[in-house]
């Protein structure tokens, strides 16, 4: 039976070891004293504390080339996230299969949302459709939106919305290449002036009638 110490799991996540067993303590999971924890347990307790053990069906709309990634990324399904539809606004699009599943038209959006009992949509639309999916969806039922659009989404009191914006992350990510870059020239500045320049053999020795050349002269 496969097991993990409480330092090794503080280890991995950065965190102190004491804290990391107070927190699983909440989830009612308290270890061996000298084994440490069951994995396969404590992976249970954590995917029924995050509503993983469920499953959840799941909506895309806007099948572009963000969408149709996402419809074929494999991480859904293992976490409990099932995607029900696939669903585009474009007349072409209906019926070309995207990752194994026929593309619906928008058209159907509240009738597939009734039928599959989906309470979590992803918005992967261009900017200037995404409000208005947002909306149909809200009124659908859907309470849960996971927003990639490049847009802020306007939502009614008690509908989640998370903002998926890669161009955001990668400003953060600048940012600190920036701030790494700076910290390293100033430690590079600070050493350059401590440590004075190293001098050619000979330099700085006085003699009779003054420095000495590096070389004698043969």
């Amino acid at each position: 039976m496969p097991t993990v110490s409480s330092e090794e799991l503080a280890a991995a996540a950065g965190v102190n070891s004491a804290k990391l067993r107070k927190d699983f303590s909440y989830l009612g999971s308290y270890g061996t004293r000298g084994v440490g924890y069951d994995v396969e347990y404590l992976v249970y307790q954590i995917s029924r504390e995050l509503g993983l053990t469920q499953d959840w069906p799941v909506v895309i709309v806007g099948i572009g080339n963000l969408g149709a990634a996402l419809a074929n990324y494999g991480g859904f399904a293992s976490r409990g996230f099932r995607v029900a539809a696939l669903i585009d606004a474009d007349p072409a699009m209906a019926g070309k299969p995207v990752a194994g599943m026929p593309v619906q038209h928008t058209d159907d959006l509240e009738k597939i949302i009734s039928e599959n009992g989906v309470s979590i949509g992803v918005i992967a639309t261009p900017a200037g459709a995404a409000q208005q999916v947002c909306e149909r969806l809200v009124a659908a039922g859907v309470t849960s939106i996971l927003n990639f659009a490049p847009t802020v989404l306007s939502v009614p009191e008690g509908v989640d919305v998370r903002k998926v914006d890669l161009s955001i992350e990668l400003q953060i990510l600048a940012f600190h290449e920036q701030r790494k870059a700076g910290e390293e020239a100033a430690v590079a500045e600070a050493a350059a002036a401590v440590v004075p320049p190293v001098r050619a053999a000979g330099h700085g020795r006085k003699g009779p009638d003054g420095d000495l050349p590096a070389v004698m002269p043969a």
